[in-house]
């Protein structure tokens, strides 16, 4: 059973386990659809390569639910997101593996913030934080 983490144990510095995720075509494509984004970038290899791009690749709001899955996983089921802040760098490309990995920054009463970055072959595909509060 998972269990949430407590102030107490959780300090500045404090490193999450990376987290690696195999970009497989069926998760981009099921992840797009699932969050009702059907533009062919996402779904239609193909169409992707004609527009200029390698492959298939995440959308944002696929990122966006690993980024927060990844923090989430870490400190346990009763965190609360609070603010996700992430900025986009380069594509995550089916077939490639993101390796998400973050510090806690900062720390104030029952908040926490943790710096995370979400990286793939091409280099930096998510840099940002996530904000969480934990159940006093």
């Amino acid at each position: 059973m998972m269990r949430t983490l407590t102030g107490e144990e959780i300090k500045i510095g404090t490193s999450l386990p990376e987290l690696a995720i195999s970009l497989t075509p069926t998760l981009v494509i099921s992840t797009a659809i699932a969050t009702m984004d059907f533009t062919p970038v996402h779904h239609d290899a193909e169409l992707a390569r004609a527009q200029g791009s390698q492959d298939i690749f995440l959308n944002i709001l696929t990122t966006m639910g690993l980024v927060e899955r990844f923090v989430t996983d870490w400190a346990g089921p009763e965190a609360l997101v609070r603010k996700i802040n992430v900025k986009l760098g380069v594509p995550a490309y089916a077939g490639d593996l993101l390796t998400l990995s973050g510090s806690v920054i900062a720390h104030e009463d029952d908040t926490f913030t943790v710096e995370v970055h979400g990286k793939v072959s091409l280099g930096n595909h998510a840099t940002g934080a996530v904000t969480i509060t934990l159940p006093t």
